[in-house]
């Protein structure tokens, strides 16, 4: 793919958008990584949504719960990166039986998803990277594109210019963060468990550390904690030696962090802290910066799962059972 092919993609699927009669739901659905990046975008509808309804949904959970209002108000966002995950398929399928507008993200075009859908936009993917063409850069296009022909929100065009500020700020990041994240790797190396938490539209790259990064490609027990849940049942896990790794944001869902991570500090000796407002996120456009915190930490956190798989000797790409049996 190009960007050209991928900016024309999105404009296909935004003019679809702009012919329905009218549009009341947005259902994001997807599974595991690809379900993650959907929740940052829940966030943005529920945040900046006059009438709108968002609803980021597993898609075995879509089919489960046969959501009443789905329909030809309804729109349905999918994404797999394959194109062959069985559950997004049927989503899909589903959806656009019930007369909803589908549009689905992967990387495969001509894949299952791609013919189930109605629009499909391809992305470009490199995960220690972020761009206007990545995966979670196209969603948020999307997400405010649909919310700029529905409601008339304003905050597209920022979204383009902070998003255009991505790649060249998460390179020099990155660069500027090698030696901590390497002494990062090399004293987890040997931990049994590590502990992510956010709150917010970060909640997101959390929850994806935790079940891909460290779950699936490290074999090493996690749990993404949300902040604003973490007295309520968490915390009581925290010790002097059990690892965290919390995210800061920079929008209204701050103070929830902030009052997580004083406490946590008071008892943990392992607390790793990411902090958008040391990432440079208030350089980016004011009005849309919370939303791209989430697109900055997503490629940081990769990088520090890429030294700790470096630091213990287990590539990312080993798996025990997924991709090698039915299941």
């Amino acid at each position: 793919m190009t960007t050209e092919q991928t900016d024309a993609q999105i404009a296909n699927a935004l003019k679809a958008v702009a012919a329905r009669e009218n549009v009341t739901d947005i259902f994001f659905v997807a599974c595991g990584g690809s379900y993650a990046q959907m929740l940052p975008n829940q966030y943005i509808v529920e945040r900046e949504a006059k009438a709108i309804i968002g609803n980021a949904l597993n898609a075995a959970e879509f089919k489960a719960r046969a959501p009443k209002r789905l329909g030809k108000n309804s729109i349905v966002i999918a994404l797999s990166h394959s194109g062959t995950t069985p559950e997004t398929v049927e989503a899909v399928k589903i959806a656009r039986a019930a007369g909803a507008l589908t549009i689905s993200l992967t990387h495969d075009l001509g894949s299952p998803l791609d013919q189930a859908s109605e629009f499909t936009v391809s992305y470009f993917f490199s995960p220690m990277t972020m761009s206007p063409t990545h995966a979670a850069a196209v969603l948020a296009r999307l997400t405010f594109g649909i919310l700029k022909l529905r409601e008339g929100n304003a905050k597209a065009e920022d979204l383009d210019k902070g998003l255009a500020m991505l790649p060249t700020a998460v390179d020099e990041l990155i660069a500027e963060r090698q030696r901590e994240i390497l002494q990062f790797a090399e004293a987890h190396k040997r931990e049994a468990i590590i502990y992510t938490m956010a709150s917010g539209p970060n909640f997101g790259p959390a929850y994806s550390f935790a079940i891909c990064l460290l779950q699936e490609m490290q074999w090493v027990h996690s749990a993404a904690i949300h902040a604003g849940e973490y007295f309520h049942g968490p915390f009581e896990i925290t010790d002097f030696d059990v690892p965290f790794i919390q995210l800061i944001g920079v929008g209204p869902s701050r103070p929830i962090d902030e009052r997580a991570l004083t406490f946590v500090k008071k008892f943990s000796q392992r607390v790793t802290v990411l902090d958008a407002n040391d990432l440079g996120i208030n350089s980016l456009p004011a009005s849309v910066s919370e939303y791209l915190a989430p697109l900055v930490f997503m490629p940081i956190l990769r990088v520090y799962a890429d030294k700790l798989s470096d630091a213990k000797g287990h590539p990312l790409t080993v798996r025990r059972f997924m991709w090698k049996m039915e299941y």
